[in-house]
C-alpha cells in the first residue's frame, strides 16, 4: 500500500492559518496518511484533528517538526521526497515516477522556501510553472498519482457522512461504538 505524507514548510501562523488548514484537508481527502507542520501552530492541529474526529479516517498531524530531520528520517527509511513548486520538472513528466513510489513525502511551502529544500528533494516539481495556490498544487498532484479514485474513498469511524444528492444537503450521523 502506498504511503504518502505531506510536509508543510513556511507556515506563518499570523497569515497562513486558512491556507495551511486547507492544504491539510486536501491532503487528507486525497489519500495522504498525515501532515507534518514545520511550524508551531496548535490551532491548525486542533482544527484538523477535529475534522478527523468528526469525518473519520486515521489522518495524523505533527506540529513544530524539524523539516530537515523529517526528510532525513523519511529517506533513511526508503522514502522519496517531492517538492511542489513553480520551478522544476513539469508534473506530467514525472507523474509515472511519483506513482511508482511506495513511500512519498510531498513538500509544499508558503511564501519563501529555504533554498536547501531544492537540494533535499528527489524531485522539484512544477505544477503549472506559474504562480498558484499550494492547495491547488497538492490537489492536482495527489489526484494524478492516486491509486484508484481518490474522491470515492470511504473514511472509517466517521461521526458524519455526506450522502451525495443532486440538490440539498444530506448528512447522516453515524452511531459509533
Amino acid at each position: 500500500m502506498k504511503r504518502i505524507v505531506l510536509l508543510r514548510l513556511g507556515h506563518r501562523p499570523e497569515r497562513d492559518k486558512r491556507i495551511t488548514t486547507h492544504v491539510g484537508l486536501t491532503a487528507r481527502l486525497l489519500g495522504a496518511e498525515g501532515m507534518l507542520l514545520a511550524s508551531n501552530d496548535p490551532g491548525i492541529i486542533a482544527t484538523l484533528e477535529d475534522v478527523v474526529s468528526r469525518w473519520g479516517g486515521t489522518f495524523y498531524i505533527k506540529n513544530n517538526v524539524n523539516y530537515k530531520q523529517e526528510i532525513k528520517e523519511w529517506k533513511a527509511a526508503g522514502g522519496k521526497v517531492c517538492h511542489l513548486s513553480m520551478y522544476g520538472i513539469n508534473l506530467p513528466d514525472v507523474t509515472d515516477e511519483l506513482k511508482s513510489c511506495d513511500k512519498l513525502m510531498i513538500v509544499v511551502g508558503a511564501e519563501k522556501v529555504p533554498p536547501e529544500m531544492y537540494q533535499l528533494a528527489d524531485w522539484n516539481v512544477a505544477v503549472g510553472s506559474q504562480p498558484h495556490s499550494e492547495v491547488a498544487a497538492v490537489a492536482i498532484t495527489l489526484d494524478r498519482i492516486a491509486d484508484g479514485e481518490p474522491l470515492k474513498r470511504e473514511f472509517k469511524n466517521a461521526e458524519l457522512t455526506i450522502v451525495p444528492a443532486e440538490r440539498g444537503k444530506k448528512v447522516i450521523e453515524n452511531l459509533r461504538d
